[in-house]
């Protein structure tokens, strides 16, 4: 709807009713002159509306906004039907005017001034309904949920991928690590075995150096050095 200075959208206030809640609507008015336009925004019920801004100015051959907040309501109507109504005036104003300069005297037909006014109703609206979930069917607990197919055919989700990680065992690897502990094992038993021999060779040297200084022999440390010569020589060639 419009007026011979501007253009009013929309013309029916739709306010989507909620209890206890406070709703907001726009209102867009466009100057379609060329000259600055000045406007006021009345109500039959003030304590239940708040209007921002409810005075301005609108530039030449531009537009401007206006929100209109319905207060939270304890209680709704019965027929879910308004009576309130707004009453939106305008005139035109001199150039270079500003929205700190609109002062109501403007809009005062008694003093010869021009004003266009336009009546807007409020309405009530269903609030908007929450989409419904989507229902799978044919899936059951424990069951991966199917893909749901459009009327053309094409497949519209589809199921997620479960991931799992099977463990490798790296073949060669592994037959080395076995080869080397079981070369480090058999050394080690041939080490084990060659010290019990060499602490036998000992004790028999220690027992025949004895006897041998009882009966005036070969002196003990004679015997015993030419004795770990002989296991360095004998361990050394097992090595090699």
């Amino acid at each position: 709807m419009s007026n011979a200075l501007l253009d009013i959208d929309p013309i029916d206030l739709q306010f989507p009713f909620e209890l206890k809640k406070q709703i907001s609507c726009s209102l867009y008015l466009a100057n379609k002159t060329d000259d600055y336009v000045a406007f006021k925004v009345k109500t039959t019920n003030p304590k239940k509306y708040c209007v921002r801004p409810n005075t301005g100015v609108v530039l030449p051959r531009s537009s401007s906004e206006v929100l209109v907040t319905m207060q939270a309501q304890k209680e709704a109507p019965g027929d879910m039907q308004c009576k309130d109504k707004f009453l939106l005036q305008c005139v035109v104003s001199t150039p270079g005017v500003t929205p700190k300069d609109v002062t109501p005297e403007m809009f005062s037909k008694e003093a010869g001034h021009r004003v266009e006014e336009t009546k807007l109703r409020v309405v009530y609206v269903d609030p908007p309904r929450p989409p419904s979930p989507v229902r799978e069917e044919g899936s059951e607990e424990g069951s991966s949920p199917r893909a749901s197919v459009s009327d053309n055919g094409a497949s519209d989700f589809t199921a997620a991928p479960r991931f799992s990680v099977d463990r490798v065992e790296p073949q060669e690897n592994s037959s080395e690590a076995r080869a080397l502990i079981t070369r480090l094992t058999e050394e080690k038993n041939s080490a084990i075995q060659l010290n019990n021999r060499h602490q036998q060779e000992l004790e028999k040297l220690k027992r025949e150096s004895k006897r041998s200084q009882s009966g005036g022999g070969i002196p003990f440390m004679y015997v015993l050095l030419v004795g770990l010569i002989g296991l360095i020589l004998g361990y050394i060639m097992k090595r090699t």
